[in-house]
């Protein structure tokens, strides 16, 4: 049984899970949207969802509570100073007056070559 036994292993160690984790949600920041298979993409999408949300918490703190903020998803990204500075200054202000449901898994149909079921994981625009 599988009590209490949360998120995907995608047949990988914990350092490639964290490494490939911390790929794809930089990606998926960068481009705004990414073609994944549909497990990678719902193991990334609840870590993406929470980053943009602190980002957005931010906004409203002191200025301590700013630099710490950056520094946490500094941390979760791999001090990626471009990607976090997108986060906080363009991706986090649209969602302001958004209580959540930030990203968007479309499926796509089995990917050719091993039949893996594909998604598209991408930024909500409204």
């Amino acid at each position: 049984m599988r009590h209490h036994v949360a998120g995907y292993k995608l047949g990988r160690t914990k350092d490639q899970r964290r490494s490939l984790r911390r790929t794809m949600i930089r990606q998926l920041f960068t481009h705004e949207r990414i073609r994944t298979t549909r497990a990678k993409a719902m193991s990334i999408r609840g870590e993406a969802e929470r980053l943009i949300t602190i980002a957005r918490n931010s906004a409203d703190g002191s200025e301590v509570d700013k630099v710490n903020a950056r520094r946490l998803v500094a941390k979760k990204l791999g001090n990626d100073a471009e990607i976090v500075k997108k986060l906080f200054d363009d991706i986090a202000p649209r969602f302001s007056d958004r209580n959540g449901g930030y990203t968007r898994v479309l499926k796509l149909g089995p990917r050719k070559g091993d039949a893996a079921d594909m998604a598209v994981l991408e930024l909500v625009e409204e």
